[in-house]
């Protein structure tokens, strides 16, 4: 099958409209968010739910509505005919659908080496892997601040380990992993902050909305747009675990300098430089790590954590134009 058969069948016209329709969601999702001041991470998140919905549904919904929408007369008034450049030849010689499919199987590549295989990876050691872990006994501090904690809590369970260590498990028997090195680090308010917001993490994992938003990440495994996007969206879920932290805690510095504990070190990156082209993946996921951790300190220090915005009205406002503006893109 040549390119013209390919991107004439359904699966090509899906993917092309897609990423498409991708690509226009997320600038105007992005602008949105800049010229309206967007702070809130869950309004943000909210906004950005669109760039990985829409695209995936639009185009089956498209062409309910309209099922001339594919024909020629169409696409004569269409505001963007995504045909006409991928049946051009860039130099007359390198076809640009070629370039596109490219584009798609590197994103694809990426998707599988960098995202599938790491979470089937360390699902299976975390299953094989034995922690030795012992529950708080009444004397200790960790005991103390859980009965400070209102509402029901997950399994709080200290790993015998001088590294400093903090996670949360989720499923059936989800729990909060950390470890003796990181107690003797923390103070009892820190430590508080701490759990509440790993706590965050296990209640939020069991809404559908974030389980859903995975499973559409999987199925726009091609598209590099929904790539980015769905790490914008993980960023943004750290924030709004500090912000449910910070609610029920009502410390937000304390949070700040325990992240500061836990992160900051005296080699951590504060620019993004590569020595070697084998250390680019490292160096990048270091150094985004890092701008994450100090936006979110920033954000903690400067007490804008918890806020909550009314945009509603501009989220649904943002939903029809992209809307509109993507019936006329085929």
């Amino acid at each position: 099958m040549n390119l013209s058969d390919y991107f004439s069948s359904t699966p090509g016209i899906y993917m092309a409209q897609s990423f498409c329709h991708a690509l226009i969601s997320v600038i105007i999702v992005e602008r949105a968010i800049r010229t309206w001041r967007i702070e809130e991470p869950l309004m943000k998140q909210r906004f950005r739910f669109i760039v990985m919905v829409l695209p995936i549904f639009s185009w089956p919904v498209f062409q309910i509505l309209n099922p001339d929408r594919g024909s020629i007369l169409f696409r004569f008034e269409a505001l963007f005919d995504i045909n006409r450049w991928l049946y051009l030849n860039i130099g007359g010689v390198v076809p640009f659908g070629l370039i596109f499919i490219l584009i798609l199987i590197l994103s694809t590549m990426i998707f599988i080496f960098q995202e599938m295989i790491p979470i089937v990876k360390h699902t299976h050691e975390t299953r094989s892997r034995k922690l030795e872990t012992h529950r708080p006994g009444p004397d200790s501090v960790v005991f103390q601040v859980l009965k400070e904690i209102k509402g029901k809590k997950p399994d709080v369970l200290i790993i015998d380990d001088d590294d400093y260590i903090l996670f949360s498990a989720t499923g059936r028997n989800a729990a909060v992993f950390l470890s003796t090195g990181l107690l003797q680090v923390l103070n009892r308010d820190q430590l508080q902050v701490a759990l509440v917001h790993e706590m965050a993490h296990i209640a939020r994992n069991k809404r559908p909305s974030l389980l859903f938003i995975f499973i559409l990440r999987v199925m726009m495994f091609f598209n590099p747009v929904t790539l980015i996007e769905f790490r914008k969206i993980v960023q943004e879920e750290e924030k709004i675990c500090d912000d449910i932290a910070v609610s029920i805690t009502g410390k937000p510095h304390a949070l700040a300098e325990t992240l500061k504990k836990l992160f900051h070190t005296a080699d951590a990156p504060k620019t993004f430089r590569v020595e070697k082209l084998t250390e680019v993946r490292a160096n990048l996921q270091e150094y985004s790590q890092t701008m994450l951790i100090d936006s979110r300190i920033k954000r903690l220090e400067q007490e804008t954590a918890g806020i909550k915005e009314n945009a509603w009205f501009k989220w649904a406002l943002t939903l029809i134009v992209i809307s509109i503006i993507n019936y006329y893109v085929v």
